[in-house]
């Protein structure tokens, strides 16, 4: 039980998912109108009373973390997420050796020194589940808080993107149908890449220069692909 939660934790806390930013944004009433882009690039004023009849889509998680701005915070992030890591399977380790210990003692010891390493072990096992839920709840925060910042500044690139190039509507593809709104969208009408460009070219962020030989910052912290250039399909093409 106790790796579980450790694996957890790195697969969790240091790669997590970016779907729980999705429905913290959707839900956050502190959240401008404007950083949502499906809203945002849909509204005539907004979009400079653009009239465009093109129908295109994003997908804002990708763009979020494929953009200079993004790599450079998350894999921030990761790093600074790392002495955590080493904690909680510090803690585990522990918890496991004393496992083995109670296995290995097996008879050999009084009733009541076993029943006193069993309590040991499962004081030292909920303080550890309690610790990696903490972490990983912290760890969303913060990787939401992110998140949220760039997309507040990426919204306004994807309206006036939208309007120079004749679009009446962006729908968003981060979420799968049918969660999301899009059953298919085919490559020519998505925008995240285009996107993505613009706004580092905006931004003034460098994109990050690893060593040969390194993993992007996907790797470290579970974001996307950091060069998106194909939009979500969930469905097959209606004939």
């Amino acid at each position: 039980m106790t790796s579980k939660f450790v694996r957890l934790l790195l697969a969790i806390v240091l790669a997590l998912p970016f779907t729980g930013f999705a429905q913290t944004a959707g839900a956050d009433p502190g959240l401008p109108a404007a950083p949502s882009a499906t809203s945002a690039a849909a509204a005539p004023d907004a979009a400079g009373g653009a009239t465009g009849a093109k129908v295109g889509t994003i997908n804002i998680e990708q763009a979020i973390y494929a953009s200079n701005e993004g790599q450079r915070d998350f894999e921030g992030l990761g790093k600074k997420l790392e002495p955590k890591q080493t904690e909680l399977k510090n803690q585990n380790d522990e918890v496991e050796s004393l496992k083995k210990q109670l296995t290995a003692q097996g008879d050999k010891v009084t009733e009541d020194a076993r029943a006193t390493l069993v309590k040991q072990i499962e004081e030292k096992q909920k303080k550890l589940e309690r610790a990696v839920q903490d972490a990983r709840d912290e760890a969303q925060t913060q990787q939401s808080e992110i998140a949220q910042r760039i997309l507040q500044k990426m919204a306004p690139v994807i309206v006036k993107y939208a309007g120079d190039k004749g679009f009446g509507l962006i729908l968003d593809t981060s979420n799968q149908w049918p969660q999301g709104p899009v059953l298919w969208a085919g490559p020519s009408v998505d925008i995240t890449k285009a996107v993505v460009d613009t706004y580092n070219a905006q931004s003034g962020v460098a994109a990050p220069v690893r060593p040969a030989g390194t993993k992007p910052a996907g790797a470290a912290t579970g974001v996307k692909p950091a060069a998106p250039t194909k939009p979500v399909t969930t469905a097959p093409a209606p004939k």
